[in-house]
């Protein structure tokens, strides 16, 4: 691992980065020799920023779950993010750019909504489900603080897995009510269809991923608390946002879910 003063100063270039809304160039093109432990450093430096600031956890995100991805990255298991409370905005709401997003995308997920804690390591895929409370549809808004996308694995774990924010859909469904591994999505960006997938395309089922993460940050010392959202990875590539966007994900057995962003005469 690097020394702790260069993580202390790549957690600060993605803090400003956020303050000024202009992104930075690659990490591992500025800190040489940066790790994905050093990586996951930076971001818990970021995190716990936000929480002194006043801000609360109120989930977490798993990223890198499709095989595309994380051939993309060259790397062979998903990445992990926190979800602050500023992340999450209401359906139907306009969604500020203007100050708030650098250069956003969206995607579909399944939500898990959790009424038990999950502590691992060693949790299976019983006391997963178990856990969780009820699923929702969801729209994740993927933002980067890394100019032009140029991210490898280490930038986007530094960068909170390239969290931005996300939309929650109004009608919970059960677990056992939806079939997470076969059921389908048809994602629409202004009515047009852009992405089809099942839930499969996440590590073969978003339960799958569900179990990784309590296993993964357990062996950290850090649960999933009761309450908290967990997104599991995404079903459909993600899209980029431009002011005045709607995007629309219809879940089979989950209803649907729609993110509208503001125009550019109410961007600011």
């Amino acid at each position: 691992m690097t020394s702790q003063d260069t993580r202390d100063r790549a957690a600060k270039l993605l803090l400003d980065a956020y303050a000024s809304g202009t992104p930075v160039a690659p990490l591992v093109s500025i800190f040489d020799g940066l790790t994905i432990e050093d990586a996951y450093e930076v971001q818990l430096a970021q995190v716990e920023s936000m929480v002194q600031a006043g801000r609360t956890v109120k989930g977490m995100k798993v990223g890198l779950t499709s095989a595309a991805m994380q051939n993309l990255l060259g790397v062979r298991q998903p990445d992990f993010g926190h979800l602050l409370d500023d992340f999450f905005f209401l359906e139907h709401e306009p969604i500020p750019l203007a100050g708030r997003f650098l250069q956003p995308r969206v995607e579909p997920e399944v939500a898990f909504v959790l009424k038990r804690p999950l502590r691992g390591p060693g949790v299976t895929v019983h006391e997963a489900v178990a856990a969780v409370d009820f699923v929702l549809p969801a729209l994740e808004i993927v933002d980067s603080r890394i100019a032009d996308w140029k991210i490898s694995i280490v930038d986007t774990v530094a960068d909170n897995a390239s969290s931005g924010g996300l939309v929650l859909g109004s009608t919970p469904t059960p677990l056992h009510e939806v079939d997470l591994r076969l059921g389908g999505c048809v994602f629409r960006r202004n009515g047009e269809v852009v992405g089809t997938g099942a839930g499969g395309a996440v590590l073969g089922s978003p339960i799958s991923s569900l179990v990784w993460l309590a296993n993964t940050v357990g062996a950290l010392g850090t649960a999933l608390e009761a309450g908290w959202v967990v997104l599991p990875g995404a079903i459909t590539a993600m899209q980029p946002v431009a002011p005045g966007d709607t995007f629309t994900a219809t879940f089979s057995g989950l209803s649907s879910v729609t993110a509208r962003f503001a125009g550019e005469e109410t961007a600011s």
